[in-house]
């Protein structure tokens, strides 16, 4: 049971071991999750299938009070299978039209493969992101307080899929990229799988659940992240490092050549509330460099426009952000 006089860090804490203990080898996903949780943002999540995307936000939702619902977008899925639609119903008292809410009202909602949608069902999904409401037949109605999306996409269909534009791209909070875990990770992973088939299989009782850390915990834990400190040096070094990706040229011929459409102040918001963030999960009551430097290539990565000669030179997002932090001084 979870302790109702736990302060929300320890609540939070306990919410990260418990999603440590289902996932291994990916710390940087859960603290990604986290982070976008208590900044009150959206994840795009990108990488190859079967590292553990969907097992993450399950483990999240699952130990979390919370609705959970997994939306598997397809090339002919419909902006109402998303939102939900008007249905008419006959009754006794006669007939009339009702709401029949879509998988997106939940609390934590997952979106397999966003880019397999086309751009009706994207926006559909975009605007209840930003929005926090939906409108269906002139009726407007508000998500649960509580609410955000992980969409996910695999980076190496192409075919049949219908990739997010930029501008779409920039409501998301983050960018998380995922790669392979160490060998050792993976022979715990191994074990770990092989212990819950094990589990499952067995006769008895099952094992009583531990209490969910309950939604108040996350609402308290952000008031908390809102009164962080952040010193004025901190805020102009994260004005500084996006008011580079606008003028490159004044950090160097490298960035001048790879940069073509910088960020937006949409860009410094999500860099401030990330690295408060990070520094509150991390322990502190203040913002120091190594926050924003933590966070920097997630909020980063998919807000830049490079040019054609940084693509045609292969040169990543995740290398032009090493640079521009290279470039840029802390005041």
């Amino acid at each position: 049971m979870t302790d109702e006089t736990a302060t929300p860090r320890a609540r939070i804490d306990t919410l990260r071991e418990r999603m440590r203990g289902a996932i291994i080898g990916q710390t940087d996903v859960i603290e990604r999750l986290l982070i976008g949780l208590l900044a009150n943002g959206n994840l795009l999540v990108e990488g190859l299938p079967g590292l553990a995307k969907t097992r993450a936000v399950k483990a999240l939702a699952k130990n979390l009070e919370c609705k959970f619902s997994r939306i598997q977008f397809t090339p002919d899925l419909l902006p109402s299978d998303v939102t939900g639609t008007e249905v008419y119903v006959q009754s006794d008292e006669g007939s009339s039209f009702r709401f029949d809410p879509g998988p997106i009202f939940a609390n934590l909602v997952l979106g397999d493969e966003i880019n397999r949608a086309p751009a009706k069902v994207q926006a559909a999904l975009l605007e209840a992101m930003e929005e926090r409401q939906v409108t269906v037949a002139g009726t407007t109605h508000k998500m649960e307080p509580l609410f955000m999306v992980m969409a996910t996409q695999n980076p190496i269909e192409q075919e049949g899929t219908y990739p997010l534009p930029e501008a779409q791209m920039d409501r998301f909070l983050m960018h998380v990229n995922i790669t392979y875990p160490p060998v050792e990770d993976e022979v715990e992973v191994i074990r770990l799988v092989r212990a819950e088939e094990i589990a499952a299989q067995s006769a008895g009782t099952p094992a009583e659940r531990p209490a969910p850390i309950p939604q108040d915990a996350v609402f308290a834990a952000r008031r908390e992240i809102a009164a962080l400190h952040i010193a004025p040096e901190m805020e102009r070094y994260i004005a500084d490092l996006i008011d580079a990706t606008r003028h490159p040229e004044a950090y160097g011929d490298d960035l001048k050549r790879w940069i073509e459409i910088g960020g937006s102040p949409r860009a410094s918001l999500a860099l401030d509330k990330c690295g408060r963030t990070r520094a509150w999960l991390e322990g502190r009551d203040y913002v120091d460099p190594e926050d924003i430097r933590a966070v920097i290539p997630d909020v980063l990565r998919h807000r830049l426009g490079l040019s054609y000669e940084a693509q045609g030179e292969g040169v990543t997002p995740d290398a032009v952000v090493a640079e521009l932090v290279r470039q840029v001084a802390l005041p």
